[in-house]
């Protein structure tokens, strides 16, 4: 006689089934944003081969019958065609957005590993480490931003090999500024994960030969650097939210255009959701991809459990 299926069995399959649906609509929508995005920009950079610069990818005419025809959502059919109609403005707003994220994060990076190195194995360089991220971490970024574009007119200063590079000057100003901040904060997210590292490596690796700055680099560094991912994670998260204070020093980033277009046509709601679900698709893609990262870099047997 066959055993019956146990309950616990079928409502763990009905679960895991509903987590795969739910995954497979995460990456169907997570490519059809990104499809969108990167075809938007290689239309514009190539001078509109697919349609002409600025206009939308599907005609927002298209969009508006193919809406009014499905029942339920009719009635938000002009409402659907005036978000195809913004969208090539957005494009550009988020290819800025993203270029000042990931160019601010790296740089910061660079910034950091050294300044944390300084404040967990330091003496006085430890004091000038603690001194930087401190006076950083401790004032608002919206005005190291104004401090930096209005006080010292900085754009004014940027060499000619890059001055033209982007829409405006003052991108260059931004960068640093978000350079300079996060680089305060992935320097403590990176401290505390050199402080988890067991002092005793560094005794071991002096043991077997290794100057000091060998042992950091060589032992130390490649394990606190996988303990930080999960707090460097949430710096990338926030830089991408925290670009959008850029439009006050008149960046023509992401926010900034969805606020000049609300200025014009006074849609302030519609803009600014759509604005928020693209910022929230940025930050779903940036803490994904961390997490592929940890996956990929984690050492067997530490830190968080991987999956069998």
């Amino acid at each position: 006689m066959a055993s019956a299926t146990r309950p616990g069995t079928v409502r763990e399959r009905m679960a895991e089934a509903d987590r795969s649906v739910g995954r497979l609509l995460l990456v169907a929508a997570g490519a059809l944003f990104w499809g969108w995005l990167v075809l938007s920009w290689v239309n514009r950079w190539l001078g509109g081969v697919i349609v002409p610069v600025g206009s939308p990818l599907v005609s927002a005419a298209t969009v508006e019958t193919v809406v009014a025809s499905l029942p339920g959502i009719a009635a938000y059919a002009a409402d659907a065609a005036f978000v195809v109609e913004l969208m090539p403005e957005l494009a550009r707003g988020t290819w800025l957005t993203v270029v000042i994220t990931a160019v601010s994060l790296g740089i910061g990076f660079v910034i950091a590993v050294p300044l944390a190195v300084m404040r967990v194995y330091g003496r006085l360089s430890a004091w000038l480490s603690l001194a930087y991220t401190e006076l950083l971490r401790g004032t608002p970024l919206l005005a190291q931003l104004f401090v930096l574009y209005y006080g010292l007119n900085l754009a004014s200063y940027v060499p000619g090999a890059l001055s033209g590079v982007f829409p405006r000057d003052v991108v260059w100003v931004a960068i640093l500024g978000f350079t300079l901040n996060g680089a305060a904060y992935q320097a403590e997210y990176i401290r505390g994960a050199l402080e988890s590292v067991d002092e005793g490596q560094i005794t071991a690796g002096r043991a077997v030969g290794l100057s000091k700055l060998e042992t950091i680099y060589h032992v130390v560094l490649p394990q606190g650097l996988r303990y930080a991912i999960p707090s460097w994670t949430n710096e990338f998260v926030y830089l991408i939210k925290y670009s959008s204070l850029a439009a006050f020093i008149t960046v023509p980033e992401l926010y900034y255009r969805a606020d000049q277009v609300a200025s014009e046509t006074f849609r302030y709601t519609l803009i600014f959701v759509v604005t928020g679900v693209t910022y929230l698709a940025l930050v779903l893609t940036a803490s994904k991809l961390m997490g592929r990262v940890e996956a990929v870099v984690a050492i067997p047997g530490l830190g968080a459990d991987q999956e069998r």
